[in-house]
Order: C-alpha cells, then structure tokens, then sequence
C-alpha cells in the first residue's frame, strides 16, 4: 500500500501543546469499528464501554528524561535524546549540534564524558561512557522529560515545565526504559482504575519500552517495505497466565495503546501468550490477522505513522480516518498529550 493512503491534513492549532486539566477529562471519540458509529464522551465514561469480565491490558514501562544537553570540548552546545541502552555502557542517541559530528569526538555531560562511536544511516549515533558512568542516574538527576517536537516550546528553547514530569508519564508507571510515553494510558487516573476494577473488570499489565521504532518516520513509499527497530518487552509469568486464561474464557482483551497491542499481538503469534524478555520489530500493517486484541484505547495518530496505520489495521482505513475528520470538526486535540479513542 503506498504511504499517501495514510495522509491526512491537520490545522497546527489542534495539535495539543498542553495536557488536559486534569487526565480523565479529556475527551473520548467512541469507534465502533464493524458499523461506524461515532460516539462524543469525555475519559472518564470509557467504563460505561468497559463490561464485567472485561480484561484491560496496561503496559507499564516509566519515560526516562532522555533529553539533556551536552558540550563539544570545542564548547558548543549539543542536544541529545538518548534512544536506548545496548549494554557495555554504550547507548544510542539522536544528537543535533551546530556542524558536523564526528565519530571519534568526545561529548562531555556535566561530570561525564562519552565517546561517539557510530552513526548508522538513520542518523541514530552509538555513545560510549566510562565504566563507572551511572547514565540513567545522570538522566534522572539533569535530563528532561522527551517531549515530541510538535509541541513547540519543545522545538524553540527545549524547555519542559515542571509538570511534565508528572503529566508525560502514566499513574501505573513501573519500569524505566522509554525515550516516549505510551500515550493512550496518560487518560488514567488511580481513582478511575480503582472504579474499573470494582466494576469487575480485571487489570494485567505487559512491558514495552517505547523506542525509535516507534516514533521513527516511514521513509519508504511502498509500506510493506518499511522495516521498524526493535524495541524490548517483558512480560511476568502471572500476567501471560492471566491474559491467557481470559482469551480461553472468551472474554474481551482492550488494549490501552499501541504499544501494548505490538506486545500481546507478537507473542500471540506463537499460540498462547508465553512470559519472558524479548524484543519485537512486529508492523502491524492493513491485512494484519489480530490474535488477542478485542478493543483498544488509543490516541490520535501523526499522519502517515506506524501507529496510525496500526490503527487502520484495527478497525479499517476508511473508518479510521472519517473518525480523524468527525474529531476535525469537533474541536478534538491531537497526539501525545491530546485526546483519546475507544476503538470496540
């Protein structure tokens, strides 16, 4: 399919550039995918979508503030968005800095230094640190929360607001790993969990941490040609069982994100979900059989993005973006801190 198909024109004033007041209170496009039907709620109804016996599948990676500046020992200014740990103490990294970079150059971070020893073709750089180099407490302690460039104060002074840490980072957060939060969660609120499992709907959580694969843009005019990076998920013994036991019983699985999908929809390609670390480079695409996912919470999608055509995958192309337009002129807010979508 050729990537235009998954185009669509959005005025840059609906770009959300703020979350909502307060997390559940953002609004809610209802999908239902087999007749069409669009629904205008706010957050906090999606359990009126929600039955008894229902299983809602979080995925609970935290966003490390993967965004800090470094210097050249020439003195200029270097911004860096670490991208992923590969062990050894070397990391990636997207860097932009005034004129070239070059492999060989050292970096210094505050107290540290690290080595630029790679650029691939995508312009992902490998960095190497000492030994005794603590990057992620290094992060926690100077970096930033990775906000997307489409929120501008990001793109004119890099300045995050102090409640962005809180914001761009989900209630249910765990374990730290992501360059980007798995957006569709930032919706929750404890007290709105709390009403859902008293509703009788049973929680599991998966792990995958956000990475390049997912942000990175389709370079490709065919998409069947794109490949995506791989990004690590852990799934524990007890939620494989549980979501299992679920799927045995016939009971409906959401999916809150994408993210969450990519997990459960690899593993379930193998049968039964199996616990364990791996990684996935899984394009769900148009044709994609889905396995596991009965319904999904997402967020709305960056034109001609993997997770916009995930999306399409889920509930049709034509559906998909006729419910973009509806939400269009409706006044919806869009992308990662915007509003959100039940797909049933």
């Amino acid at each position: 399919m050729d990537i235009s198909q998954f185009d669509y024109e959005l005025p840059r004033e609906m770009i959300a550039q703020e979350p909502a007041g307060k997390r559940d209170e953002s609004r809610l496009l209802v999908l239902d995918r087999a007749t069409g039907e669009i629904q205008h709620r706010i957050f906090q109804d999606v359990i009126e979508y929600l039955s008894t016996g229902d299983m809602l599948v979080l995925n609970d990676t935290r966003v490390i503030p993967a965004r800090i500046d470094a210097h050249r020992e020439t003195g200029g200014k270097v911004e860096v968005l670490f991208l992923e740990d590969r062990g050894k103490q070397r990391w990636t990294a997207l860097m932009q800095a005034k004129g070239h970079l070059r492999v060989g150059e050292k970096l210094i971070l505050g107290e540290f230094s690290a080595e630029i020893v790679n650029k691939d073709p995508d312009g992902v750089y490998m960095l190497r640190f000492g030994e005794n180099t603590d990057v992620i407490g290094m992060l926690e302690h100077a970096g930033a929360p990775p906000l997307p460039m489409y929120i501008l104060r990001m793109r004119s002074d890099h300045a995050a607001h102090p409640e962005d840490k809180e914001r761009y980072q989900t209630v249910y957060a765990a374990a730290s790993g992501s360059i980007a939060a798995p957006t569709a969660g930032l919706h929750f609120t404890q007290e709105l969990l709390k009403k859902i499992q008293e509703k009788g709907i049973e929680i599991a959580r998966v792990t995958l941490h956000v990475g390049f694969g997912t942000f990175a843009p389709i370079q490709v005019q065919q998409i069947e040609e794109h490949r995506m990076h791989r990004e690590s998920f852990d799934v524990k013994p007890e939620e494989a069982e549980r979501l299992n036991r679920a799927k045995r019983d016939g009971r409906r699985i959401i999916a809150v994100g994408t993210t969450t999908t990519r997990v459960i929809e690899t593993l379930a390609g193998k049968g039964d979900i199996a616990p364990g670390k791996g990684s996935t480079d899984l394009f769900i695409r148009p044709g994609f059989e889905f396995k596991f996912v009965d319904a999904m919470i997402t967020n709305f999608h960056l034109p001609k993005s993997t997770l916009l055509i995930l999306v399409c995958a889920f509930a049709g192309r034509e559906k998909i973006l006729a419910a973009y337009e509806e939400a269009k002129r409706s006044g919806y807010r869009f992308y990662s801190y915007g509003d959100a979508m039940f797909i049933k």
